[in-house]
């Protein structure tokens, strides 16, 4: 017992000085990609048996969906109306294009259908290794291809956009103000109900324990209860968390051996950018939006940054927020359900 206490507090200790070090050296998503990179390295360098219960993964994904849940409201979705239904047949456009893709590349090379297609769709990180989970992929090759991605778009949207517009920064709101409630208060009761709802049905649908958090929060959040905002360091607990219980699932083995198609994935995250920035051109096109705010907004990743970005360019980050919210909630709610139903039934087939 007092051996597993402190392997557990080892492992801590590591995830920690790896959220710090990705922190100081500003690298992105400091507090989820350094204890996930740090715990990963320690572990496969040292061969020192890493503890982490399942469950405090849960309870950072729980935290996380609620986190991302308070950012809905009514106003934000008054905010996209006349550009929702465009924007959703052009982002499912986009999707179904990277599923075909990633489907393509994978009869060339050593990974399995289910695991590239979960390695390259646009969609949140974590969400998509929960996602792959459940249909059996190579999830420490889905992190590591979903981490590649992830890179590229960081490091070259923002370039790209901030080269082609000149615009003068834009200091408009970000998005509608979480609940200003104060988290210590009675009210914060009532963000047990979607704690409670991501416990029981996390089995439920591909991601649940994150998903339906998220969901329920937002239901709250546009209703007439004031709802508390979650506390800033509790939402780098949840990253960290998260990033320890992700990291002590990769060894080196697996980077090495997905490794050697970095370059291909990377080269898929490239083309879906271009596809991106081509669909964003489209969508001003078709409304009123201007050109740098859809571009922006159909950008495969990276919501903040993309946010950041817009404000740069004399974009609009309100828009931007609200339909990046929309794309990643569509992409975790309905693609992951989507992809779950396509390879069974595949399966299926293939076993009859």
């Amino acid at each position: 017992m007092e051996k597993d206490l402190k392997s557990f507090l080892e492992t801590l200790l590591v995830g920690c000085i790896g959220g710090l070090i990705f922190f100081l050296l500003s690298l992105p998503l400091p507090w989820m990609l350094g204890p996930l990179t740090a715990v990963m390295v320690w572990q496969s360098t040292t061969s020192r048996k890493m503890i982490w219960p399942a469950h405090y993964k849960n309870i950072g994904l729980i935290t996380l969906g609620i986190t991302f849940g308070l950012y809905f409201s009514i106003e934000s979705m008054l905010l996209i109306g006349p550009y929702f239904l465009p924007y959703v047949l052009l982002t499912s456009l986009m999707i179904l294009i990277s599923i075909i893709n990633s489907s393509f590349i994978s009869k060339f090379i050593n990974v399995d259908q289910v695991t590239s297609v979960f390695g390259s769709i646009p969609g949140g990180l974590t969400e998509m290794v929960i996602a792959s989970e459940s249909l059996h992929a190579r999830t420490s090759f889905v992190m590591i291809f979903q981490t590649v991605r992830l890179l590229v778009v960081l490091f070259t949207v923002p370039f790209i956009i901030i080269y082609a517009f000149s615009g003068e920064p834009n200091t408009s709101v970000v998005i509608s103000e979480q609940a200003s409630t104060p988290f210590l208060s009675w009210t914060a009761l009532l963000l047990l109900l979607p704690v409670l709802l991501g416990f029981r049905f996390k089995e439920f649908i591909p991601a649940g324990v994150m998903i339906v958090p998220l969901v329920t929060t937002g239901l709250l959040n546009i209703s007439p209860l004031e709802i508390p905002q979650v506390p800033a360091w509790l939402f780098l607990a949840a990253q960290l968390s998260v990033g320890i219980g992700l990291g002590k699932n990769i060894s080196l083995n697996d980077l090495r051996a997905a490794g050697k198609y970095g370059f291909v994935f990377a080269g898929l995250a490239v083309w879906l950018i271009l596809i991106g920035l081509g669909l964003g051109f489209v969508l001003a096109f078709i409304t009123s939006m201007d050109l740098p705010t859809a571009m922006l907004s159909m950008a495969p990743g990276g919501l903040v940054e993309m946010v950041l970005t817009a404000s740069m360019v004399g974009g609009d980050p309100a828009i931007v927020t609200s339909l990046q919210l929309t794309r990643i909630l569509l992409i975790v709610v309905c693609v992951p359900i989507g992809l779950k139903w396509y390879f069974k039934r595949k399966m299926k087939k293939t076993v009859a």
